[in-house]
């Protein structure tokens, strides 16, 4: 698959939209750490930016992820990010959350965007402005598809310096996402205050559950299907 062209950008420009900006989330299924949203608004003629490398974050590695990023930062006129905390995920729920996250990340601009473009199926309650939303949307719009490397690499950084602090889960690894070494690390270590407490609970319970119909205390085996 290739790069995400400004094809989109540039139809909805010459519809009279003069502000399009895209917004992707990241850390959505996550075990630990906030969920995290950014949005990007690339300038007219859009050139710049085709010729960057930009693609869904998921499709680059950390070193090019780094490098893109940076050359966004430098290159974009107006880009914001926003995060939902750990506590608001577990208050309400990820779903609400990642919409706090969203409507944070666009609340930052210098300058408010007249059309929204989101990824996956959609639209953010409570703001004015236009929405339109595209299902896979980071692999083929331009704007979301920068919106989400700078979300990624955001949050990236975040996880790795949550990992100084809370020891032990590998954060700087698996970015807080359940690998299987980080589920081990939270049979063996319990949950930490930067852990979303209920989806860890639900983890939890279910390895519970499973240890006690095996006839096994959990404090003494490793599920090495996790």
């Amino acid at each position: 698959m290739g790069n995400p062209r400004a094809d989109t950008e540039r139809e909805n420009r010459n519809k009279g939209f003069r502000c399009v900006a895209g917004i992707d989330e990241v850390g959505r299924g996550a075990l630990a750490g906030p969920v995290v949203a950014a949005v990007a608004v690339l300038q007219y003629p859009f050139d710049i930016f085709e010729d960057m490398g930009i693609r869904d974050s998921k499709l680059l590695s950390p070193e090019k992820r780094e490098e893109v990023n940076r050359q966004l930062l430098l290159q974009l006129s107006c880009w914001g990010v926003g995060e939902a905390s750990v506590e608001e995920i577990d208050r309400f729920n990820i779903r609400i959350a990642t919409f706090m996250a969203m409507k944070r990340a666009v609340e930052s601009l210098a300058v408010f965007p007249d059309l929204l473009m989101v990824d996956g199926r959609e639209k953010i309650p409570g703001l004015s402005c236009m929405q339109k939303s595209f299902v896979g949307g980071d692999k083929n719009i331009l704007s979301i598809a920068a919106a989400s490397i700078i979300a990624k690499v955001y949050r990236d950084r975040k996880m790795s310096e949550l990992d100084s602090h809370y020891s032990g889960y590998g954060f700087s690894d698996n970015k807080g996402y359940g690998t299987p070494g980080h589920k081990e690390a939270l049979i063996r270590q319990g949950v930490s205050q930067v852990h979303r407490t209920k989806f860890c609970q639900t983890f939890l319970t279910d390895i519970k559950t499973l240890s006690s119909s095996s006839g096994t205390s959990s404090s003494g085996t490793r599920n090495r299907d996790c």
